[in-house]
């Protein structure tokens, strides 16, 4: 099994020869910081470069704002870019910003709020990157959806526009708004968007 991507071209994708668990794939990752690591449903390890200082940026901004939400809401708790999620089909990914509901949270024993938490967040955001592929994280958003998250946002801030996934209906662009309201489970969240655009 790999343990480092030391001479390796990134971002890459490969299928270790037996499916990592969770405790292998959190020493993959904590092996090979700082990148981000994912694994498919499939078995197959995805392996992401650091973002960028622009890109970083806009998760920041976006990580803060939801997190002065969820403090001043209550009801849930905002998350990171670090945070894994164990999905239903068996992947584990990490979206760029996001938001789980508190009884969700409760429910979980201390061990489990440590390591991957067993399902997919309410609320999440992805934003696009420049090494990322447009295509591929509308697909990763259709993911998210299937696999029990209610709400997502895909920010492309170079395209302009902001896709808005919910398990209810077809996707929805809007086109360099100035304001994203949530909807349920995150209604009374709102990101103004003028810090996002490339």
């Amino acid at each position: 099994m790999p343990t480092s991507l030391q001479d390796i071209e990134l971002p890459m994708q490969f299928r270790p020869q037996a499916l990592m668990s969770d405790d292998e794939l959190i020493a993959f990752s904590e092996a090979n910081k700082p990148c981000k690591v994912e694994c498919l449903a499939t078995g197959e390890i995805v392996v992401m470069t650091p973002s960028g200082f622009d890109t970083n940026l806009r998760e920041a901004f976006v990580i803060r704002e939801s997190s002065f939400w969820a403090d001043e809401d209550g009801h849930g708790a905002a998350f990171a870019s670090n945070a894994g999620f164990r999905l239903p089909d068996g992947s584990v990914l990490s979206p760029d910003a996001g938001w789980v509901e508190s009884s969700r949270l409760a429910a979980l024993t201390a061990e489990q709020r440590e390591r991957f938490l067993p399902f997919a967040p309410d609320f999440l955001i992805e934003i696009l990157s420049p090494s990322d592929s447009l295509a591929e994280l509308d697909a990763k958003m259709k993911l998210w959806i299937a696999n029990g998250a209610k709400l997502a946002w895909r920010i492309d801030p170079f395209g302009g526009t902001v896709a808005i996934y919910s398990g209810s209906s077809e996707s929805e662009t809007l086109h360099r708004p100035e304001t994203v309201r949530g909807a349920d489970p995150v209604a009374g969240f709102e990101l103004k968007m003028a810090r996002i655009w490339a």
